[in-house]
C-alpha cells in the first residue's frame, strides 16, 4: 500500500542555536506552527512542558521539572570535561597542543616545510584529520621559529582541509587568519584562503558574497590557479541568477585550461544553458559529455554528471518518466566508480555530490508512485555513502559485500521479520521525507512535508534540551512525535528498528512522546544502519555464551580519570559466568588488541571522541603502555576494521559520543558504528551525549541483567530505560535516553546450565 501523507502546511520556526561551540543559525523556514507555541520564551516552555506531563502521568511529569529542581540529579564530572573539549574543539589552542604532542611522539622530525606538503597532500587524498594534524604540527613549529611565513602555510592549509571536509566554520575561521598573515609569497596564501572564503560562502548559500571573495582571490592568483577561480566565479554567477554575467565569463574563459578540467567545463556549460532557458541544448551539451565520456580517465565518474545533467534537462522539459530513466542510469554509474576524493569538484565550484544524484532518483520513484524503487534505491544510496567514506583508507582494505550486505530484495526483507517487527525506514530529502514502514505482510510508504533543514533545526533543538537538561525536551519531543511517528500507524507495542538518515542519526527516538507517554514506554526500539545490514546482522548468531571482557578507567592523566565507568565495569562483572577486566594501566591499546576478541561481550567504559572531520579517526582513548603518560593512546575506528572479532556478539560502547560520528549525507553515522559491525560484531550500543555515572551505571546493571535472564538485547535495552526514567533522580531523558541498541536487536546470552 503506497499512500502520501501531509501534515500541517503552515510552516515557521525561526531561532535554533547549535550544540556546543556551533552557532546560532537563523531559518526562515520551519516545521510547523506548534513549534512557536512557547519557542521563543523560557517560561512558556516551562508552562506548557509541565501541561503536557501532567496529562501524560507521573513518570513524565518529572520531567517537566526544571533541571534545578530538588531531587534531580547532577551531571557528572565527565560530563562537562566532554563540554569543555566540544567547546575547544579545533581551535588554535587545542591544535597547537594536539601539534606539540605528536612532533614528541614522531621518530623522524621533517624539515619544517615538509609538513606543510604532507597537509596537502593529504587534503587531496581525502585524508582530512591527517591533513590537519600535518598543519597543527606546522604550525607548532612555526611558533617554535617565529616563523611567520610558515604559519601563514599551515592556516592556508588547515582553511582548505576543513573546507573540503565540509566544517564550513573552521574553514572560515584558518581563511581569515591565513589572509591576516604575512606570507613570503602571498599568491601562495591569499589567493587559496579567498578562494575557500567564496567556496564557503557558495556552500551557505550567498552568492554575491562568494563572488566578492573569488573576485578577491582573482587579485592575486597564480596564472595556473586563475582559470580554477574562474569556474569557481561561473558557478557563483549562476546560483546568484545572474546568467548574462555567467555567458560572459565563459566565454573569456575559452577553451580548459587542461585536459583533466574538459568534463568539469562541459558540466559548466550545461548547467549555463539550463539557467539560460535552453533545456533542449543542454541535453545535447550532456550528451556531447557522455559521448566523450568514454575516453576519459574517470569514465564512469563523467558518465554519472552526464547523466544527471540530463535528468535535469529532461525535468526543465517536464519530461519527468526520461528525467527519472536518466537518474537511475546515473545511480547505476554512480555505483560503478571507483571510490575516491575528488578535489576538482571543489577547485571548480561545483562540489558535485553523488548522493544528491539518488535523491533525486528517489524523490521521481515516489512521485511516480513506486515507493518499493524508491525503498530499494535508499538502501543503494546508504551503501554508496559508506564506500565513498572508507574507500581505500582502511589498510588491509575492505569488502564491500562485508561491508554493506547485499542490498536485499523486498520480499527478503519481510520474510525475515517477525509478526511483531517493523523496520521504519526515513530517507530525508531537501523538501521533504520519505519514510517506509516494512513488515512481513507489506510495506507502506509516506512522504512527510518536512524539509531538510528544517529537521536539522528541530533534532539540534531537542538535543539541546536533553544535554542541558531542560523542561523543554518534553515539548520538542511532543512535536517530533507528531511529526515523525503519528503519521505512521504503528501497531500497539510492536518492536521498531528504525533506520535514521541525515540529521535522525543525532535524534533519540526513545525520547518522542505523545499522550500515552514516551516511544520507548509504547515500542522495544532498535536502531540499524540500513535493512541490509539488518538481515546480514539478523542471519549472525543470537544465543551467545555468558563471557565478558571489558575495559574501564584506563591510566592516562587525572584529567581523564572516570571512577564511574570503573565503578560500572566491576558492578557488572559478577552479572557473567566468566568475566575478565583491565583496568587502568592493563586498559591499553595492545591489551585490547590481543584480549577484545575473546569474549562474546565486549564492554568498553572508557572516554571516547568523535572525530567529525574525519570519522575514520574517531578515537577511543586508552592508557599509553608507557607510563607516566604523555597523553591518551588512541585505538582508531579506521584500526578496529582491521580487527578480527568474530567472535564478539555484542560490544557496548559506554563513553562519551561514541554514536555521534559524521554523518555523511545518506548514510548513517559513520564513526565506530560500522567499523565494529565490520569486524564481526552483531549489536552494539552506542551513547549519543556524554553519559552520566549513576544512571548509566542503572543502565548498564539492567540491560546485562535482563540478558542474563534470557531476554532480547531489544526488550533488555527497553527494561533499562524504563528503570532509569522511573527513577524520579533520573526521569530527564538527559539520564535515561542516552544509549542506542544498534544492529541485532534479537541477541540474547544463554542462561549457564544447573549442574
Amino acid at each position: 500500500m503506497n499512500e502520501r501523507q501531509g501534515l500541517s502546511s503552515g510552516m515557521a520556526h525561526s531561532v535554533v542555536r547549535g550544540i556546543g561551540r556551533r552557532a546560532v543559525v537563523t531559518l526562515t523556514r520551519g516545521i510547523d506552527t506548534v513549534w512557536l507555541t512557547g519557542a521563543l520564551v523560557a517560561g512558556s516552555l516551562l508552562v506548557g512542558a509541565a501541561g503536557h506531563a501532567q496529562a501524560a502521568g507521573g513518570a513524565s511529569a518529572a520531567v517537566a521539572r526544571p533541571a534545578s529542581a530538588v531531587g534531580l540529579a547532577p551531571e557528572s564530572f565527565g560530563f562537562r570535561q566532554a563540554a569543555e573539549r566540544e567547546r575547544d574543539a579545533e581551535t588554535i589552542n587545542t591544535l597547537t597542543a594536539e601539534g606539540r604532542l605528536l612532533l614528541s611522539r614522531d621518530h623522524v622530525k621533517l624539515p619544517a616545510y615538509d609538513y606543510c606538503s604532507m597537509s596537502v597532500s593529504a587534503a587531496e587524498r581525502g585524508d582530512f584529520r591527517d591533513s590537519v594534524d600535518a598543519a597543527a604540527r606546522a604550525l607548532v613549529v612555526a611558533g617554535q621559529t617565529n616563523n611567520e611565513d610558515l604559519a601563514a602555510l599551515s592556516k592556508r592549509d588547515l582553511a582548505i582541509a576543513y573546507s573540503y571536509a565540509g566544517d564550513l566554520d573552521n574553514a572560515e575561521r584558518y581563511a581569515r587568519e591565513a589572509l591576516a598573515s604575512t606570507p613570503k609569497a602571498p599568491e601562495q596564501v591569499y589567493a587559496p584562503a579567498d578562494k575557500v572564503l567564496g567556496d564557503v560562502a557558495l556552500r551557505r548559500g550567498k552568492p554575491r558574497e562568494a563572488l566578492a571573495a573569488y573576485n578577491d582571490a582573482l587579485a592575486t592568483a597564480s596564472p595556473r590557479y586563475r582559470p580554477l577561480v574562474l569556474m569557481s566565479v561561473i558557478n557563483a554567477q549562476l546560483a546568484a541568477g545572474d546568467t548574462t554575467g555567467a555567458r560572459q565569463t565563459f566565454d573569456a574563459i575559452g577553451a580548459p585550461a587542461t585536459a583533466e578540467l574538459a568534463p568539469e567545463y562541459q558540466r559548466i556549460e550545461g548547467n549555463l544553458l539550463l539557467a539560460e532557458g535552453k533545456p533542449e541544448d543542454a541535453r545535447r551539451a550532456f550528451e556531447a559529455l557522455l559521448g566523450q565520456s568514454g575516453n576519459s580517465s574517470d569514465a564512469n565518474y563523467d558518465r554519472l554528471w552526464a547523466h544527471e545533467g540530463i535528468g535535469r534537462a529532461n525535468l526543465a522539459l517536464n519530461d519527468k518518466p526520461h528525467a527519472r530513466e536518466a537518474y537511475l542510469l546515473a545511480v547505476d554509474d554512480a555505483e560503478k566508480i571507483r571510490a575516491r576524493f575528488r578535489s576538482d569538484e571543489f577547485k571548480t565550484g561545483l562540489f558535485g555530490d553523488t548522493q544528491t544524484v539518488f535523491e533525486e532518483a528517489i524523490a521521481l520513484s515516489v512521485d511516480a508512485g513506486d515507493y518499493e524503487g524508491a525503498w530499494m534505491l535508499s538502501e543503494r544510496s546508504r551503501a554508496r555513502a559508506l564506500l565513498d567514506v572508507v574507500r581505500n583508507r582502511v589498510n588491509a582494505g575492505v569488502d564491500d559485500r562485508q561491508l554493506n550486505g547485499q542490498v536485499p530484495s523486498l520480499a527478503a526483507t519481510r520474510a525475515m521479520l517477525k509478526p511483531n517487527e517493523a523496520i521504519v525506514e526515513y530517507h530525508s530529502l531537501d523538501k521533504e521525507m520519505i519514510v517506509w514502514v516494512v513488515r512481513r505482510d507489506g510495506l507502506t510508504g509516506h512522504t512527510l512535508p518536512i524539509a531538510r533543514a528544517d529537521m536539522d533545526a528541530a533534532v539540534t533543538d531537542i538535543r539541546n534540551a536533553i544535554v542541558h537538561r531542560r523542561p523543554a525536551a518534553l515539548t520538542y519531543g511532543d512535536k517530533l512525535d507528531a511529526l515523525l511517528i503519528a503519521p505512521l500507524g504503528l501497531r500497539a507495542n510492536e518492536r521498531l528498528i528504525i533506520v535514521p538518515h541525515g540529521a535522525l542519526h543525532y535524534l533519540p527516538f526513545q525520547a518522542l512522546h505523545n499522550a500515552d507517554g514516551f516511544l520507548i514506554e509504547r515500542h522495544p526500539i532498535a536502531l540499524a544502519p540500513s535493512a541490509s545490514v539488518a538481515i546480514q546482522l539478523a542471519q549472525r548468531q543470537q544465543k551467545i555464551a555468558s563471557d565478558l571482557v571489558a575495559f574501564g578507567n584506563p591510566t592516562i592523566t587525572p584529567a581523564y580519570a572516570l571512577p564511574g565507568a570503573e565503578a560500572e565495569v566491576q558492578g557488572i562483572a559478577p552479572l557473567f559466568a566468566r568475566n575478565e577486566v583491565f583496568l587502568h594501566g592493563d586498559a591499553t591499546r595492545l591489551s585490547f588488541r590481543d584480549n577484545a576478541p575473546a569474549g562474546r561481550v565486549l564492554h568498553v567504559a572508557t572516554h571516547a571522541q568523535a572525530d567529525t572531520i574525519d570519522p575514520l579517526h574517531s578515537r577511543i582513548l586508552l592508557a599509553p603502555a608507557t607510563q607516566p603518560a604523555d597523553g591518551p593512546d588512541s585505538l582508531l575506528a579506521k584500526d578496529i576494521y582491521n580487527l578480527k572479532l568474530n567472535n564478539v556478539s555484542l560490544v557496548t560502547l559506554s563513553a562519551c559520543e561514541t554514536g555521534l560520528g559524521r554523518i555523511a549525507r545518506g548514510d548513517e553515522i559513520l564513526g565506530f558504528t560500522r567499523a565494529f559491525f565490520y569486524a564481526g560484531a552483531t549489536s552494539l550500543i552506542v551513547s549519543m551525549w556524554p553519559v552520566a555515572d549513576e544512571s548509566s551505571a542503572l543502565t548498564m546493571h539492567t540491560f546485562y541483567s535482563q540478558l542474563a535472564e534470557g531476554h532480547e538485547a531489544i526488550d533488555a535495552m527497553r527494561t533499562a530505560q524504563l528503570a532509569v526514567l522511573h527513577t524520579p533522580r533520573f526521569a530527564h531523558p538527559f539520564f535515561w535516553a542516552p544509549f542506542d541498541l544498534m544492529g541485532g536487536w534479537r541477541l540474547t546470552i544463554a542462561r549457564p546450565q544447573q549442574g
